[in-house]
């Protein structure tokens, strides 16, 4: 079954070449992602009808991004953001690495700092500013809503991310399949793991399409090797994008959250880890 996954990209944000659940199949065109006049973001231009180019480029790159084709400045400083733990929440067991991965992509919007259309490579020739930016200073700003979907810089009273999965206890070295570890905290369905060219992937089987099958629908974990855990092993992290899909605008009949990786009614989101 792991031999058959479907795997384009490793870095894929979130699963965007991956096969997915046809119900959950909704196009970035027209949603809120969408920044051109036909989309519903909270602001829209005219100077472009290329809906990927706000956030991906099929030259110029940011090759340090964790995310394919990168086409945004990302902030270096990790440290900025106030992240859950500084709660000392008694329940939260897992160690956190500085906020990165795929979610400092996330927040190259959702932190408010910049334009929602600050790019590396505007679409047609000439565009390149490894700088970064604006497509449309007049028409796009940053984005708004505090706390959503405006996240700011305090990551404290939301979910958190770039934390072990489940209090830790998975890593690189362990077999294909579903874990037969021990995870750190009990109170956590097993994840699955993949090696695909030599490198670990990982992610919780969300009840939607197949098992042991990595698809789009499924609660994405992203590897790191931030040496929080000890002795150096490369271990799966919860992410913005574990829950979130940015190219899947299904609202679920507007009933749920726009971007989820599926539907959440019955909470099925949040139990497809937690064994609550």
């Amino acid at each position: 079954m792991i031999n058959k996954l479907r795997f384009l990209s490793l870095l894929a944000v979130s699963g965007l070449l991956f096969a997915g659940s046809s119900a959950f199949a909704q196009s970035i065109v027209s949603s809120k992602h969408d920044f051109t006049t036909g989309g519903s973001a909270q602001g829209s231009t005219g100077n472009t009808d290329e809906v990927c180019v706000f956030c991906h480029t099929p030259h110029g790159a940011d090759t340090t991004a964790p995310v394919p084709l990168w086409n945004k400045v990302l902030n270096s400083n990790q440290g900025r953001f106030t992240r859950y733990s500084t709660l000392a929440t008694p329940s939260f067991d897992s160690l956190e690495a500085p906020v990165g991965s795929v979610s400092l992509a996330c927040l190259s919007c959702h932190d408010g700092t910049q334009a929602m259309d600050v790019v590396l490579n505007q679409p047609g020739s000439g565009g390149y500013n490894p700088a970064g930016a604006q497509i449309d200073s007049g028409a796009i700003v940053a984005m708004t809503g505090t706390p959503v979907p405006n996240l700011g810089e305090d990551l404290s009273n939301d979910h958190p991310i770039s934390m072990q999965y489940g209090g830790g206890g998975a890593s690189d070295g362990d077999t294909d399949g579903v874990f037969t570890g021990t995870l750190g905290d009990p109170d956590f369905n097993d994840p699955v793991k993949a090696t695909i060219n030599s490198q670990a992937i990982w992610w919780v089987d969300s009840g939607v399409g197949t098992a042991q099958v990595r698809e789009k629908t499924d609660m994405l974990l992203y590897t790191r090797s931030d040496a929080i855990g000890g002795g150096g092993a490369v271990e799966p992290f919860v992410e913005c994008g574990s829950c979130h899909d940015p190219h899947n605008s299904d609202n679920a009949g507007g009933t749920q959250v726009s971007f989820l990786r599926t539907s959440n009614a019955a909470s099925a989101v949040c139990t497809a880890c937690h064994t609550k």
